[in-house]
């Protein structure tokens, strides 16, 4: 491009993961000196094919706490167990007072799920999965507690088949 011609700012690549933000709220410290107010932002990024991060990050600005939480959501990805399009094995998994419950789903099911359990799994890439939320309502904890119910998610180990030994004399 020429010097002045339009569209001359930094060029961005196009981003690998999909984000959705999960909260976006004002949040105050109070100092001597008064108030002081920022944002905080839970972000949830995923690529729909089985990878999925979560980010919280603070910010002076709404901008600045969701490129904070984009960065740190990319650091925290992690790869989702499917067997026949759903997750492996029903986990129970508590955060701080959320319980999340997250069991496998047949094929055509969809997602039977609600609140942050619904934006993890749909930003993952489970097709058919259901869940059951307990006890808390934070957006934040729920997300998370869905985080630690993927990571304690195990795939079945493949049967082997008995190789029998044959000695040539």
């Amino acid at each position: 491009m020429s010097r002045g011609s339009r569209g001359s700012g930094p060029r961005r690549e196009p981003k690998e993961f999909e984000q959705k933000i999960l909260d976006l709220s004002r949040v105050t410290r109070v100092t001597a000196g008064g108030k002081r107010m920022s944002f905080r932002c839970t972000l949830v990024i995923g690529d729909k094919k089985g990878r999925v991060g979560l980010g919280v990050a603070k910010g002076i600005d709404v901008q600045v706490a969701i490129d904070k939480a984009y960065r740190q959501a990319k650091k925290n990805v992690i790869r989702v167990p499917m067997i026949y399009d759903t997750i492996p094995h029903p986990t129970q998994v508590k955060f701080g007072s959320a319980v999340v419950l997250l069991k496998p789903a047949p094929r055509g099911t969809g997602l039977k799920c609600g609140g942050a359990v619904r934006v993890v799994l749909e930003l993952a890439g489970v097709p058919n999965a259901s869940s059951k939320i307990m006890n808390s309502s934070n957006k934040i904890n729920l997300a998370k507690a869905t985080f630690e119910g993927i990571k304690t998610l195990k795939l079945p180990k493949k049967k082997e088949v008995p190789v029998e030994v044959v000695t040539v004399e």
